[in-house]
């Protein structure tokens, strides 16, 4: 079949299995409402209280030690932003391979709706990161994560939760980079798929929520 001998034909068909068993779950494989991805990402948890940037930097002003330190960790206060800024803004998202022609980037500024017809094509096999570029703009931001949905022909075969961690207001961008992770290879996993991608945090607000296109080829210009 397609030039495969026994042994990696036995070892696709044992990942085709798990791939099943995995879209077997409560929901019977249907992509989740955020609110239920969020509580399956995080079940139980619920986040302190939040206190805002000012408010931590006024805490115990007299106390020069701890100033201090809330100077290092914290800084200064950042510069007046645009009231009508979300506090959390997840720029783009980027796939890195050293085997890619170059690095695949996904603005995320725009039409959300366009990225359903944006796909990426990823080789089989490859060594691959995903990095993540976000502002954090007026309070800081803890827990934050990203999540990741793969559906295939309508089926959840992955789900990934990255913890990117907390941040403070900045001018300037942050960046996550995911561990290295190896795309799956072989005749049975080859093909299209969708993601549903999710930014959020501890107090799980809905940072930013998209579709995207994931198409596993056997090279490059598929």
């Amino acid at each position: 079949m397609l030039g495969l001998d026994a042994c990696e034909l036995g070892a696709q068909l044992l990942e085709l299995l798990r791939l099943a068993l995995c879209a077997r779950d409560k929901e019977g494989g249907e992509q989740l409402p955020p609110d239920e991805v969020l509580d399956e990402a995080v079940p139980w948890y619920r986040a302190p209280v939040r206190k805002s940037l000012l408010e931590i930097q006024q805490l115990d002003p007299d106390d020069e030690s701890l100033a201090k330190y809330k100077r290092v960790l914290l800084g200064s206060l950042p510069p007046a932003v645009d009231p009508s800024l979300p506090n959390v803004q997840v720029t783009r998202l980027t796939l890195m391979s050293e085997q890619a022609p170059g690095p695949m980037t996904m603005d995320l500024t725009g039409e959300l709706a366009a990225l359903k017809n944006q796909v990426f094509v990823l080789k089989e096999g490859v060594d691959y990161k995903v990095k993540i570029t976000f502002k954090v703009n007026k309070e800081i931001v803890s827990g934050l994560k990203c999540l990741h949905h793969t559906y295939r022909r309508g089926l959840r075969v992955d789900k990934a939760v990255y913890m990117v961690g907390s941040y403070g207001p900045s001018a300037q961008e942050y960046e996550f980079v995911t561990p290295v992770e190896e795309a799956p290879r072989g005749a049975l996993v080859r093909g299209a798929y969708v993601v549903t991608s999710f930014f959020t945090d501890d107090d799980r607000a809905d940072h930013l929520s998209w579709e995207w296109g994931l198409h596993i080829c056997q090279d490059w210009k598929s």
